[in-house]
């Protein structure tokens, strides 16, 4: 079998407003509503709901044979759902058809499984819930945050119950290895592991409008004949691409749109390829080897590892800054501040503060609404300033609540105790009453039966005395 998955990543952020240093403590809202909302509409317009309706057609229009994937980020879905619903609307009739399978993810589209266990757990299983409850899928396929993976991060993935995972099929993983094959984790191999095969995916997301790359212009026939070259035994050829990719990063006067469309109905003329969900390429093909990756890889930038988010100390030291604070978000027990925290992981920020301006430049500061890294870095830090402040106050807050709660327990108790006290005293003072009164009722009692005793003894005698004066007359 030889199969085509094709996944697209769904995101958006919640872009902060300039905070300045002044507003620390004094303006606790942090978000560019404007921007948000705008950006958001004008993504929805020019790609999502077009792209939407293009694969709604092509999967009716090829009789459920066309296939696709998504994970869209809980992010994304909050802001769908404040400024435009009618996207989430088209993605519940793409899930209506039964040839659309929905991944789980990180709620925040947060870098939460390189730092804490249990607040990656806590997000995934978020989003899990939001997917069935907006979609009617519970997810058994598992795409973190920028494809991040690692042994460990995958073995994570399998203990939360997911059959599979996608992640890049980096060069320097797999060596002279293809990524057209199915593979599995290197600690839990039951996680079975789908590879982007990333030189045909970014020849579509990156390299479509390039008029000076050697493939231009790019039809769906002349991609058709570059996957018929792939060796036969390789069996999936894994698409993996931000849905912005249509419409956005490469816009309709591109002839995006018209490629897409074409593209089904190109591999089945033409090829021997089926398309494949997830679920289905991780069920019927069987596992050739397992992925070594000890140290985590991402699909991005040409080294394919962490440093588009971490790659400087800025970057560093915000993120170990943010994570510090957790325990005392939950802790606080305010969703205010919870959302707030779920905001500020969103790994768009991070990226924000990149440095990198070599290979990758471009690419970073086409997604950087920063005139500069160090204006990202200054104003998130501005941001976590006042949230620390607010944290930390109603952590304290909490803390006088419970020491007053505790305080409120224990005079409550020392009240009872009291009440008790004073019970028992009453009780000894009634039992030491009704002894007294049994004492003086039996000595009463004793009191009366002697002085019968006395008196019967009395009446004998006297009942005698006659006797003996007769006696005394007859002698």
């Amino acid at each position: 079998m030889r199969t085509i998955c094709l996944y697209f990543q769904v995101h958006q952020p919640f872009r902060f407003r300039n905070y300045r240093f002044f507003d620390i403590g004094n303006d606790h809202y942090y978000y560019d509503d404007y921007s948000n909302e705008s950006i958001l509409r004008k993504v929805a317009e020019k790609s999502y709901l077009p792209a939407n309706k293009l694969m709604l057609d092509m999967i009716r229009q090829h009789k459920g044979n066309f296939k696709i994937s998504y994970s869209i980020s809980g992010i994304a879905l909050k802001q769908f759902q404040l400024y435009a619903p009618e996207v989430i609307d088209s993605f519940k009739e793409l899930a209506a058809t039964g040839h659309v399978e929905f991944l789980a993810e990180t709620y925040s589209h947060s870098l939460a499984s390189l730092k804490n266990k249990e607040e990656f757990m806590q997000q995934v299983s978020e989003h899990r819930k939001v997917i069935k409850e907006l979609f009617g899928q519970d997810p058994k396929v598992f795409r973190n945050t920028e494809l991040v993976y690692s042994d460990e991060i995958g073995a994570t993935v399998y203990e939360m119950g997911f059959k599979a995972m996608l992640t890049e099929g980096a060069k320097h993983v797999l060596g002279w290895k293809s990524p057209n094959f199915l593979y599995c984790n290197a600690i839990e191999p039951r996680l079975k592991l789908l590879l982007k095969n990333f030189k045909l995916s970014d020849d579509i997301a990156f390299r479509f409008s390039d008029k000076s790359w050697d493939g231009y212009p790019l039809t769906a026939e002349k991609f058709v004949s570059w996957l018929n070259e792939v060796p036969e035994n390789e069996e999936t050829i894994n698409l993996f691409m931000d849905y912005e990719t249509f419409g956005e990063h490469q816009w309709e006067e591109t002839g995006i749109f018209d490629f897409l469309a074409a593209f089904p109905k190109a591999v089945f003329d033409n090829s021997k390829y089926s398309f494949s969900t997830p679920s289905e390429v991780a069920k019927n093909l069987q596992v050739v080897s397992a992925a070594n990756v000890p140290n985590p890889i991402s699909w991005a930038d040409e080294e394919r590892d962490l440093s588009a988010w971490l790659g400087n100390e800025m970057q560093q030291e915000a993120f170990n800054k943010l994570y510090v604070l957790r325990d005392d978000v939950y802790q606080c027990e305010d969703e205010a501040i919870l959302q707030d925290f779920n905001y500020l992981q969103v790994s768009d920020h991070f990226y924000y503060m990149s440095t990198k301006f070599f290979s990758d430049g471009e690419v970073h500061s086409y997604f950087n609404p920063y005139d500069t890294p160090y204006e990202a870095f200054i104003n998130y830090m501005n941001v976590l300033s006042d949230f620390k402040i607010r944290v930390d106050a109603a952590v304290a807050t909490h803390r006088d609540d419970d020491v007053s709660r505790l305080s409120k327990i224990i005079q409550e108790k020392d009240e009872k105790l009291e009440k008790y006290e004073k019970e028992l005293s009453r009780l000894k003072f009634s039992g030491k009453s009704l002894n007294k009164e049994k004492k003086t009722s039996a000595n009463t009692t004793t009191k009366t039966a002697s002085k019968k005793a006395t008196a019967k003894s009395t009446q004998k005698t006297t009942k005698k005395s006659p006797a003996s004066k007769s006696g005394g007359k007859k002698s």
